[in-house]
């Protein structure tokens, strides 16, 4: 085994010119007044905020779903919970009803169904955030949003 050895003053330098000052202040309740000054950071939360909230003026339309789309919801429900949370909303496309499913996490794909259930394309998420390309237009060109289901639990 060998060792290095670094003389004791440029170990002195080495350390010295690493060393900023640097202070982290994470209150844990907000402060009195109501604001954190500009070197503070924002009192924590207890509340998850990777969850969305409901669409505001937006009901769930659970009429008429087709029956592969009965069975993907039960698949969905039979796995862990996924945060944020999955969302089936109902479009018009390309003259076409179709489903759009998100992305359960990260840099997973969202995936957008024909009425017939069968995958159209992924317009949404992968590395690049832009899904498969196989339909980059369909953000511009849907219309009559509804949504049909979103994960419950």
């Amino acid at each position: 085994m060998r060792l290095l050895l670094i003389p004791f003053t440029a170990l002195a330098l080495l350390l010295g010119a690493c060393q900023q000052d640097v202070v982290v202040n994470t209150p844990t309740t907000p402060p009195a007044e109501g604001f954190v000054s500009e070197r503070d950071t924002p009192a924590p939360t207890s509340a998850n905020t990777v969850d969305p909230v409901p669409i505001r003026g937006m009901r769930l339309d659970s009429t008429a779903r087709p029956q592969w789309l009965r069975n993907r919801i039960q698949n969905i429900l039979a796995t862990r919970k996924r945060n944020p949370i999955i969302r089936i909303s109902r479009y018009q496309y390309e003259g076409e009803t179709v489903y759009y499913e998100s992305a359960p996490c990260c840099d997973q794909q969202s995936v957008l169904y024909d009425a017939q259930g069968k995958v159209l394309c992924h317009p949404e998420g992968g590395i690049t955030g832009k899904g498969d390309g196989k339909c980059a237009n369909f953000e511009k060109r849907r219309t009559n949003e509804q949504l049909v289901w979103q994960d419950p639990r």
